[in-house]
């Protein structure tokens, strides 16, 4: 197999892996979803079973706790989100919401791997493309996992100011999405192309 296809599918699974397994330890220690289910077994089963209608503060899962790891700067606290990145389009309804979220996901998955095979995998010029690429790529399988599996995206991760301002709740899938996103804008001017020099006039 070539490199390329190894970083490719090594990186992808590995975001996907992480991902899914941080939310888990989320749903598990944060919430009431998993109380009453006693072997590994049964918590996958309410993990990724779709969520019942939402109950108290509009969440599918209760939470029970949270965690301050750095006090009014950072903590882990459940959250979810029907919408796109940073909440957008949670507005639009259900029928609407989630085929327009399914051929996004799918269009994006079939753009980035066109994109990845054009490359050599050999020019070190392609070193931020190659593994931006695949960082994207499980970001973005990452959460459209949350999506069929149960309509909503489990984001934890909160960065805020004193409570009186806050970035939008995000997970490891998203901080792949970003940081690969940046590596291809690294790319894009590390491989942009020279312009021709200009050829000297010809003799008349």
């Amino acid at each position: 197999m070539p490199r390329k296809y190894v970083i490719l599918l090594a990186l992808t699974l590995g975001v996907i892996v992480l991902d899914q397994w941080t939310k888990y330890l989320v749903v598990r220690d944060l919430t009431t979803r998993f109380d009453g289910a006693t072997t590994l077994s049964e918590r996958l089963g309410e993990f990724y079973s779709p969520a019942e209608e939402p109950g108290f503060r509009g969440l599918h899962f209760q939470p029970k706790t949270h965690v301050e790891v750095a006090e009014n700067f950072f903590r882990l606290r459940y959250a979810e989100n029907p919408g796109a990145a940073w909440g957008m389009f949670r507005n639009l309804a259900p029928n609407v919401r989630g085929p327009l979220f399914h051929l996004v996901s799918l269009g994006a998955v079939l753009l980035i791997v066109f994109y990845f095979r054009k490359l050599s995998g050999k020019d070190p010029a392609e070193v931020w493309a190659l593994w931006g690429l695949p960082l994207v790529l499980g970001g973005a399988l990452g959460n459209y996992i949350d999506r069929v599996a149960r309509a909503f995206v489990i984001d934890f991760l909160e960065a805020h100011w004193y409570d009186k301002a806050a970035w939008p709740s995000f997970n490891v899938a998203d901080m792949a999405i970003c940081i690969g996103v940046g590596m291809l804008v690294v790319d894009a001017f590390v491989r942009k192309e020279k312009p021709e020099a200009a050829t000297p006039a010809k003799a008349a």
